[in-house]
């Protein structure tokens, strides 16, 4: 029971280091977007975009990864239980459908950003800082499906 625990925590903290990338990430591309036409600034802004993006996909692979031991680790690893118990795992279900979102949400910001170091333009800043708030409702849908299990 104590290694359940201990993935689990470890699973939280992968999951808040990549939701901190996938919160800064479109302000990066807001900052970009404002900067236009201070080419040592976008350059800047850029490269810490793409360490940015590389460390999200790094934090979500770990999570990712743990997040299969939770659900899955009850089948390998003996004494360990299931977070789901059988016939109720429709909160599971619609909670990975949203973080699927997320990272699709992640994905396309990050081709955004590739797409400004190939020289294409970004959408206005208003646009942006009202696509910088998606993310924010995924992820309290997320947090009250995993602590109320609904369904």
């Amino acid at each position: 029971m104590q290694s359940y625990f201990w993935v689990k925590t470890f699973h939280l903290v992968f999951v808040v280091a990549w939701m901190a990338a996938v919160f800064y990430l479109p302000r990066i591309l807001v900052n970009i977007a404002e900067a236009a036409g201070q080419p040592a600034v976008v350059e800047r802004l850029q490269l810490m975009g793409k360490r940015l993006y590389r460390f999200g996909h790094v934090m979500f692979g770990i999570a990712f990864i743990l997040g299969l031991v939770l659900w899955l680790g009850y089948k390998v690893l003996p004494e360990f239980p299931t977070m789901v118990a059988p016939g109720a795992a429709g909160w599971l279900h619609a909670k990975l459908g949203l973080v699927v979102l997320l990272l699709v949400y992640f994905t396309f910001t990050g081709r955004w950003l590739k797409g400004t170091i190939k020289g294409k333009a970004l959408p206005s800043s208003g646009a942006l800082r009202w696509f910088n708030e998606l993310p924010l409702v995924l992820f309290i849908a997320i947090v009250y499906l995993v602590l109320a299990k609904p369904f």
